[in-house]
């Protein structure tokens, strides 16, 4: 009985160990994020913004984010903030999506600009032959959970 309570206990305690590991370890090899002031001078005119909320279907208090984005036809950026986590990519998307159901069934129709790597402020570059115009939502996904984290009109 004492085995099985110490191999219990220690179980328990390498799941809570690599959870934590998971959360923290994006937050220590973040780069430094970029202040508003830089995004603005980097990011040149933007033609359409939107806001990340808090309140979509599929966010929650792990995966959310919120601030403004703004989009133009050679970079994409947020002044605002995203929850901490693994492998968060970018997508444009023809349709508002706020749920994984969403993600998964249009993300043939998705494009994929780059990976996000900061959690307060980004600024990424549209990779060539991508036309922003040719989209309306701006969506946050963590790729190696399959998250939803959080999705933005912007058009």
């Amino acid at each position: 009985m004492k085995r099985l309570l110490l191999f219990g206990t220690h179980l328990v305690a390498l799941l809570l160990g690599f959870a934590l590991g998971v959360y923290v370890l994006p937050i220590l090899i973040a780069p430094n994020a970029l202040s508003g002031a830089e995004i603005a001078s980097l990011m040149g005119p933007a033609q359409w913004t939107g806001q990340f909320r808090r309140d979509l279907k599929d966010s929650d208090a792990l995966h959310w984010g919120e601030g403004r984005v703004s989009v133009g036809p050679k970079s994409i950026s947020l002044v605002g903030k995203l929850a901490p986590g693994p492998d968060y990519k970018l997508y444009l998307s023809p349709a508002f999506v706020e749920t994984e159901a969403d993600f998964r069934r249009l993300k043939e129709s998705m494009v994929r600009v780059g990976d996000v790597k900061t959690f307060d402020n980004f600024l990424l570059v549209v990779p060539q032959g991508v036309d922003p115009s040719q989209y309306n939502t701006v969506i946050v996904w963590c790729e190696s959970f399959g998250q939803f984290i959080t999705a933005a009109k912007y058009k």
